[in-house]
Formats: C-alpha cells, structure tokens, sequence
C-alpha cells in the first residue's frame, strides 16, 4: 500500500537556516494531499525530502512500511513532475516518457504498452513523434505527467507544476488531473501556493507558514473553521477581511465595536467570547458575507453598516466592491447584476453568523 508518513521532519540548512520544523503528516493509499502556502514557507522543501533530493536533518520519512531516509530517490518507488516540465529537447515525446523506463531495462514490449497507455490517458497519442520545442505549455505538462504514469510508482509527487501555465490553462489542467486522480486512484502529493488549486484538487490540504504546519483538514473545514488569522486570511478570493475592535456589552447585548460601527455578537458565540468582553479582538468576514442592504430582506439594524464606495471591480457573474468606514477599508464580493457607482454611500449588512474573531496577541481563533 502506498501510504506516505512524516514524522517529526525538521530541514535545517547551513547557516541555521530552519526550512521545516517538525513536519507530521500521514497520506493514506490513494489520498491527494495538497501542501499549501506562500513562497518560503518550506512546502517545495518538504516534498523533496520525501522525494530524496533533500536530506532530513531530523525526524523520519516513511513510504509504505519502509523507512526511506538513507534509500536513494531512484529506489523510493515515485515520481516527480516539475515546475519547468524537464524534458529532453533532443528527444520525441515517446522517448521522453519511455527514457525512464529504458533506464531500468524494461523489455521493449513493455515500454511501448505503458507509453501507449499513458498517452491514451491523457491525451496526447498524436503527439508522440514530436519534440518539446513543437509542443504548447499544457502540451509539455501532459508529457511530464505522462513520464511519470509509465513508472506506474507507489507516490506522485507534483511540484508547482501548473504555474507557468497562462489562467485558462490552468482551470483546464487542474480538471484534468482530478479526473487523472481518479482514474488511477493513486496517492499523490501536490504542492502549490495557489489556494484555488488547492481546494479544487486536495482531499486533504496542509496549510504551511514559516516552515510549520498551520492547519491539516479537508477544503471545507479549512473554509469555514479556520485555526487562525493566518489560514483564514489564505483561503479565500478576495482574502477575509479584518478589522480591529472591541467586544463590548449594551443594554444586556453583545456587540464587536470597531471604533466606527458596531455589529450585534450572535447569541452562539457569546459563550467563546465572554473572556473577551472589553478586551482588543480581530474581527474576520469573508467579502461573500457581506450584503447590500437593498438586496437583503428584513436586515437587522444592528448589522448594518455605512460605507463609501472607493472602487468598484467589474467581474463578470460578480463585483468586488472595495468600501471605507471611517479608519477602516474592506471588500464585498456582490452579485455582478447590482449597479453600485464610485463614491456612492452604501449600507451594507453583516452576515453576524459567518464571521470570526481571532485572539489580537497569539491570533488564534477564539469562535
């Protein structure tokens, strides 16, 4: 079985540079795990350990039952599809998925039928006689993967390999490899920092910063039950809004007081936040939670909210309207259908039972 298991996994580079820190992680037979975070934050590092083009300073790396940290890359049983696609120039697409497998020595026969196969799959059956040079970019990315299908291995390792595609392509070659997923019911370990990639493709998604795992869960948890400021504010397009303010008590009533507005505390979050009561909090809502007054139906007063319109960003199905009150900036994501101009004085209501509040010092969710 093709399980992959991290435990303790810790990169330190000469210098003390720390690239990961106590990296536990278990991906279980046919699982699509998606590692995510900004530029610098160990992701790609981590899925190279796993590989074997990095040492492990500390901790171990299991793949199957087998420990693998001392076992050379070509004897670990996966493969890798890179960022830059790394194909032979010189080489027709069929020598390039086959190169692998004429390494090992494969009968002839063998190597023909899980080319041939590999093609079919994805594609690119005619384009087997050509070269890389002749190819478009989603073409020599389906060549890569096809590289590593033939090896048929244990573990598909994917390292960023949609970013130099154009946005079209991508949306594209995300479906495809989904479907791919599927067809081969393979595990597979993908990593990016493109949070719309990895809620489309991950089963299970973990968010890194700094080196450290944020958050391990599935997309919908990691939407709606974010740990902290930081995962909440990475997933999501445009990100969560933040605002900081006070939680206060009036006539009996609980309410988030930004110094600007107030917006009435739901009766079930009282519980989480009575130890905050008069204390400094970050107040989180997702752009999609916040409504124009005229489109919502007997909106409560206490969650309505005054605003000036300073931009208004057409989107097609929808409008990313960019507001102010007072100190504070913030951006709705509206209906593309309403027509909200510029500089227009707006009333906008707050979806009080979607938002979030975060601990202002250790930014850790509170509820």
């Amino acid at each position: 079985m093709a399980q992959v298991s991290l435990v303790k996994v810790t990169k330190i580079y000469p210098g003390d540079v720390l690239a990961v820190k106590d990296f536990n992680l278990g991906v279980e037979h046919g699982e699509f795990v998606v590692i995510l975070g900004p530029s610098g934050c160990g992701k790609s590092t981590t899925l190279r350990m796993i590989a074997g083009l990095e040492e492990v300073t500390e901790g171990e790396i299991y793949i199957g039952e087998k420990l693998v940290n001392d076992v050379p890359p070509k004897d670990r049983d996966i493969a890798m599809v890179f960022q830059n696609y790394a194909l032979y120039p010189h080489m027709t697409v069929y020598e390039n998925m086959a190169f692998g497998l004429r390494l090992r020595k494969y009968p002839k026969s063998e190597i023909d039928k899980r080319v041939q196969e590999a093609a079919e799959i994805l594609g690119i059956s005619h384009l087997l006689k050509r070269r890389p040079k002749e190819l478009s970019g989603g073409e020599k990315q389906r060549v890569a993967v096809g590289r590593a299908i033939v090896r048929k291995p244990l573990v598909f390792l994917f390292d960023e390999p949609l970013s130099n595609l154009d946005a079209k392509l991508r949306v594209q070659m995300r479906t495809e490899l989904n479907k791919l997923h599927k067809r081969l019911q393979a595990t597979m370990i993908y990593v990016t920092h493109d949070q719309m990639e990895a809620m489309t493709l991950g089963e299970k998604i973990v968010v890194m910063k700094d080196g450290r795992i944020q958050q391990i869960a599935d997309p919908h948890t990691l939407y709606n039950r974010p740990v902290n400021k930081f995962v909440a504010g990475f997933i999501g397009t445009p990100p969560m809004n933040f605002i900081e303010g006070k939680v206060i008590k009036k006539d009996g009533k609980f309410y988030f007081d930004s110094g600007d507005f107030q917006v009435k505390i739901i009766d079930e979050m009282i519980p989480y936040l009575k130890d905050y009561l008069w204390k400094e909090v970050m107040f989180g809502i997702r752009p999609e939670d916040i409504y124009d007054k005229l489109f919502v139906s007997e909106a409560p007063p206490e969650n309505i909210v005054n605003v000036n319109v300073e931009v208004v960003e057409p989107m097609g199905s929808e409008v990313y309207l960019y507001l102010n009150s007072g100190k504070y900036s913030f951006i709705a994501k509206v209906a593309g259908q309403e027509q909200v101009e510029t500089g227009q004085d707006l009333e906008v209501v707050f979806d009080m039972s979607r938002v979030h509040f975060f601990d202002k010092l250790t930014e850790k969710t509170i509820v």
